[in-house]
């Protein structure tokens, strides 16, 4: 009898112990949503480009690079991602750029406002 009762007594002990631990279900981590950084230059590139006259006439994202001309001035522009995670944006104008001195700074004012700067 004496044999029974400890039996029980553990028993009662061992669920006890047992219902006192608590097991936390994992929290989900989702991807970031919305363009990532190289996108985001990308598309302000893109569209800064266009914004400024050029006539696009490739655009590859996969190497980054945008070519296009305005009044016979070849435009390039290069999006690079970099090693620490940011991206650097180049516009390059080779031609008799006399004929629109202001093409440069006309695609940074556009690129930088399709940015939010």
């Amino acid at each position: 009898m004496l044999r029974a009762l400890r039996i029980v007594l553990v028993f009662i002990l061992g669920s006890v112990a047992l219902a006192g631990c608590v097991v936390y279900e994992p929290v989900p981590v989702y991807p970031p949503t919305g363009p990532s950084n190289f996108d985001r230059a990308w598309n302000a590139a893109l569209g800064g480009v266009q914004d400024a006259g050029v006539q696009v006439a490739s655009a590859d994202p996969a190497t980054g690079l945008i070519r296009g001309a305005k009044d016979g001035i070849d435009v390039t522009v290069v999006v690079a991602r970099q090693a620490d995670g940011s991206v650097r944006v180049q516009f390059d104008a080779k031609g008799s750029t006399q004929r629109d001195p202001g093409l440069s700074s006309r695609f940074s004012q556009a690129y930088d406002r399709r940015m939010g700067r």
